[in-house]
């Protein structure tokens, strides 16, 4: 069996980047605070110096000078590790990108558990929660390179605040490139099932393949649907409330808090249009902890076998 290719979205995003620029868009500039070796956008810089700035380790202002320079005309793509880009600079984001509604990107890399070594303090899993209570503003979590690519140039063609976050890790690469397309606020059915219904983003797109594909093997008659939704906000409703009805129970999964992210998203939906059991897996009210990327994901439960387990309990709990 051929191996797998695994990229990790940040390198995505840095090749993206330099390809909507050879493109012929002279519109993008890119900002960096002091990241670009591990952001990536250091491919940018090298290729079109002109048009990139770094603004030091300053995230806020970097912000309100994107918002500046989006009121000329320019396309801004600012990006810096999501606990700074979403913590750190989020009332800059709000009153002077978000409040406005101006054409800035926002691409934050090195965000969820998956940071591993570099412990809590920089393990951001609330950045979903903070930049979806900005009014009008997209959020997207690719799940491969191929998506993540996707993600840059449909951010590109929307005019309006976008968030973005991108991985250290490197994924499984599972779409086409000549076949996938990106839309924004829709989702994809990855695999077809009717026993339960699996939502998952970012990196755990591919861990709830692998979690399905191993119960088809062990189980023939079981069948899980896989939803990948790489946009957060706007939800893909419609695909949310046919895995509901078709499916009865619904489990999402994602590499953030449990908190204010694609989980309470999806029960929103649910609790106000048709409510069906669910059960979030991702990150507990809690911080993270140092480790390798895999040992703290395994820590939390975020991988295949765990969710694999997670879909069979829930499958025997009997519900009104």
């Amino acid at each position: 069996m051929a191996e797998v290719m695994k990229i990790a979205t940040r390198d995505s995003y840095g090749k993206a980047l330099v390809a909507l620029a050879d493109a012929g868009h002279d519109e993008v500039v890119v900002f960096d605070a002091d990241l670009s070796a591990s952001t990536k956008t250091c491919l940018f810089q090298k290729a079109y110096p002109k048009r990139f700035f770094d603004c030091g380790i300053a995230e806020s202002n970097m912000m309100g000078v994107a918002a500046g320079m989006s009121t000329f005309g320019y396309v801004p793509f600012v990006s810096s590790f999501a606990m700074f880009a979403s913590g750190r600079a989020w009332e800059q984001v709000r009153n002077s990108i978000g409040y406005p509604h101006l054409n800035v990107k926002i691409a934050a890399t090195h965000g969820g558990l998956s940071v591993g070594e570099d412990g809590a303090s920089h393990q951001c899993c609330e950045d979903f929660a903070l930049m979806r209570s900005i009014p009008g503003m997209v959020v997207m979590c690719p799940a491969d390179d191929v998506e993540a690519r996707a993600c840059v140039r449909a951010a590109y063609e929307h005019e309006g605040p976008v968030y973005m976050r991108f991985s250290r890790l490197a994924t499984p690469v599972f779409h086409d490139p000549e076949k996938y397309t990106l839309t924004i606020g829709k989702g994809e059915t990855l695999a077809e099932g009717f026993d339960i219904a699996v939502i998952s983003t970012g990196l755990m797109t591919s861990e709830a393949l692998k979690a399905a594909l191993q119960l088809k093997k062990q189980q023939g008659s079981l069948s899980v649907r896989v939803i990948n939704m790489p946009c957060i906000k706007p939800l893909d409703e419609e695909l949310v409330l046919r895995a509901a009805k078709e499916c009865k129970k619904i489990i999402t999964v994602e590499e953030h808090s449990v908190i204010g992210g694609l989980g309470d998203a999806v029960c929103s939906v649910l609790a106000e249009k048709c409510p069906v059991p669910v059960r979030r897996l991702g990150v507990p009210d809690s911080f993270g902890h140092s480790g390798t990327a895999r040992e703290v994901l395994k820590d939390f439960g975020l991988t295949a076998e765990n969710i694999a387990n997670v879909i069979q309990d829930f499958l025997k709990t009997k519900t009104e």
